[in-house]
């Protein structure tokens, strides 16, 4: 019997008994669907927020207030025992690795133009933002470059800031209001996107004293580093460390946070979303195993005379084995091919339905999938299987 002849075998038993066949396939079906729609949804959700981070680039590290290794939670909204200050931020300069620095503080207030006002997030910065952040100016420029402590009462609006109070008048040289202070606006950024579901956009920035001033905050939220390309971050961030170790009393009450880092908690966030995925999966696929485990065993019952009488005519233990097997296999890759059309029809309805959520479908999943629904068939054909193999042909035609 040659293998297209166990797979036409195959076939015609399953097509035989459609109900069964349809309702034994169903764990296998609802088991592969949910693991090619989850991990669709996880791996789309990856790669958005891989894209979102190296959209600043792919060598920066952050400072961060406070030592959330102690606190468990940014101490930035604890309060922390000692501020990261200008004069830090300066400090990094020094520092061997460091191409940059951009010492960062930010508070929501409004921006008024005319009628026209935004309740907005507005940053302090320093002129280094285009380089750090890599940020494009479409109209002006950057704030000036000078002393961090210092500096003039001018501002850059975002593209969506800049045409929501402005309209179509002229932005550039106009003067604008924010938090109650008059600016002049010397800049408009090109279109940067969101970030974490920050509009970029829609932001206003303004020099980095002017806004502790505002904020009336007595130090920053964070720092963040440019590093000299091909620059390892380890041993910058190690450099950094005793920095301001040295200028914070010798304690650490900061937390330095570089890409890979973050990089590798979301990888360990992944992690645990496949785990759970594979959980889910292998439930229902163990309900589908179960499933084709019994209806082989009935299939083998049903069909002793045929067995039977088929080993009469010289059929080999082999031969029946392998045709029940691939009777087997053929239900859980049908079931299989079901599942991921599911699978795949329910994640592009989804995206249809929510146009924002991020869905990615790795042909690798895809072929997973099909490989292990086989694999499962294989397994749970194996027993009914041997049994039929080892049946006597005399007492199979007997029992007929």
């Amino acid at each position: 019997m040659s293998t297209r002849d166990a797979i036409a075998l195959a076939w015609s038993a399953i097509a035989a008994h459609r109900l069964r066949s349809t309702l034994t396939m169903l764990g296998i079906v609802i088991g592969i669907t949910s693991v090619i729609l989850l991990t669709s949804i996880g791996e789309g959700s990856r790669r958005f927020i891989l894209a979102e981070f190296s959209q600043f680039g792919t060598n920066l590290l952050s400072v961060q207030p406070g030592n959330t290794r102690t606190t468990g939670v940014p101490a930035s909204l604890l309060g922390t025992i000692h501020d990261l200050t200008l004069e830090d931020a300066s400090s990094l300069l020094r520092v061997s690795g460091v191409e940059a620095v951009v010492p960062v503080a930010m508070g929501a207030a409004r921006v008024e133009h005319g009628d026209h006002g935004r309740s907005v997030y507005v940053y302090g910065v320093t002129a280094d933002v285009p380089a750090v952040w890599k940020f494009h100016i479409r109209q002006g420029r950057f704030l000036p470059k000078g002393d961090p402590r210092e500096g003039a009462p001018v501002a850059v609006l975002g593209t969506k800031l800049r045409q929501e109070i402005f309209g179509e008048e002229q932005a550039l040289g106009s003067y604008v209001r924010i938090g109650g202070e008059r600016y002049q606006v010397i800049g408009v950024l090109e279109p940067k996107g969101q970030f974490l579901g920050f509009d970029l956009d829609d932001t206003a920035y303004i020099p980095v004293s002017r806004a502790l001033a505002l904020f009336n905050r007595r130090g920053l939220i964070e720092i963040d580093v440019l590093l000299t390309p091909d620059a390892g971050a380890a041993p910058i961030a190690a450099r950094i460390r005793q920095t301001l170790i040295a200028r914070h009393r010798n304690e650490e009450d900061f937390t330095i946070v570089t890409q890979d880092e973050m990089l590798s908690v979301l990888g360990n966030v992944m992690d645990i979303v496949n785990l759970a995925v594979g959980g889910i999966g292998g439930i229902s696929l163990l309900v589908g195993a179960i499933g084709i485990l019994t209806m082989m065993w009935i299939s083998v019952n049903e069909r002793r005379a045929e067995i039977g009488l088929a080993k009469a005519l010289g059929a080999t233990p082999r031969q029946i084995l392998v045709l029940f097997l691939a009777e087997a296999s053929a239900l859980a890759l049908a079931g299989g091919i079901l599942g991921v059309l599911a699978g795949l029809g329910l994640a592009r309805a989804l995206r249809f339905v929510v146009p924002g959520l991020p869905i990615a479908t790795p042909v690798r999943y895809v072929v997973a999938a099909l490989v292990v629904s086989t694999a499962v068939g294989l397994a749970s054909g194996v027993l009914p299987a041997r049994r039929a193999a080892a049946l006597d042909p005399v007492d199979a035609l007997r029992a007929e």
